[in-house]
C-alpha cells in the first residue's frame, strides 16, 4: 500500500496533485531493462524472423502421454500473443523441433505460424534449408533453443536467445538469457525484445491502449 492510499484524507490538495503527477509520470516512464537486454539490442535490429525450438521453449519441457500415442504439451498464451505481435509487426516465425506431435501442429495453426519444421534430427540442416528455401541471411534470423541439439543453430543466426531453463552450454552462447523460463513466457521476452530493437515496440502497445 502507498502513502496515497494510506491516509487519503490527510493530505493537503496541493500534497494529492504532487502524488497524482508523479503517479502519471511513473506510468509514462518505460520499463527498466538490464544490461544483457540493452546489449542484445544491436543484434536484434535486423531480424525479420524469429524461429523456435518446441520443447523447452514454447513449453516447460514436460511430456504427458496419454494411451499408446497421445501426446499432451502445455502452452503459455503470453507467448502466443507475443508471437502475433511479431506476425503483426511483420516478422515470421517458425519452428525447427526434433520432435514431431498433433499439438504442435495444432498449435502452429493457432498461431499461423509461417514456417514448421519438424523430426529435426540435425537443425543445423533444417535451418541452412530454410535459409536457401527464403532466401534470407543469417543476420536477418533469430533463434531460441534450451539444449546440445540447438547450438547449431543458435551459432549461426543473427541473435540467439534461451529461456532461463536452459543448459548451461547453451546460455554460454547465446546472446540474450530470458528471465522466464520456456513455456512461462520466455518466447513473449524475446518477442518484445525483437520488437524494441526494431522500433516497433511502443507502436504496437499504443495501438492496443487505444483500441475500443
Amino acid at each position: 500500500m502507498d502513502r496515497l492510499s494510506e491516509n487519503k484524507g490527510g493530505y493537503s490538495d496541493c500534497e494529492l496533485t504532487r502524488f497524482l503527477r508523479e503517479r502519471a509520470m511513473q506510468r509514462n516512464q518505460p520499463i527498466q531493462r538490464s544490461d544483457a537486454w540493452q546489449a542484445a539490442l544491436m543484434r536484434a535490429k535486423k531480424v525479420d524472423v524469429l524461429l523456435l525450438d518446441v520443447d523447452g521453449v514454447l513449453t516447460d519441457g514436460s511430456l504427458f502421454y496419454l494411451g499408446a500415442s497421445e501426446e499432451i504439451k502445455v502452452f503459455n498464451t503470453l507467448d502466443g500473443f507475443g508471437l502475433r505481435l511479431l506476425r503483426e509487426a511483420g516478422i515470421a516465425v517458425g519452428l525447427i523441433t526434433a520432435r514431431s506431435s498433433e499439438a504442435v501442429f495444432r498449435r502452429a495453426r493457432e498461431l499461423k505460424l509461417d514456417h514448421v519444421s519438424t523430426d529435426c534430427r540435425n537443425k543445423g540442416d533444417a535451418y541452412a534449408a530454410l535459409l536457401d528455401q527464403q532466401g534470407w541471411q543469417p543476420e536477418q534470423t533469430a533463434y531460441m533453443g534450451d539444449d546440445w541439439l540447438d547450438l547449431p543453430v543458435l551459432t549461426q543466426v543473427g541473435c540467439s536467445f534461451a529461456p532461463a531453463n536452459a543448459v548451461a552450454e547453451v546460455c554460454q552462447q547465446v546472446d540474450y538469457v530470458t528471465e522466464r523460463s520456456g513455456g512461462h513466457g520466455a518466447v513473449r521476452e524475446a518477442c518484445e525484445l525483437i520488437l524494441e530493437a526494431r522500433g516497433l515496440l511502443s507502436q504496437l502497445l499504443n495501438t492496443y491502449m487505444q483500441a475500443k
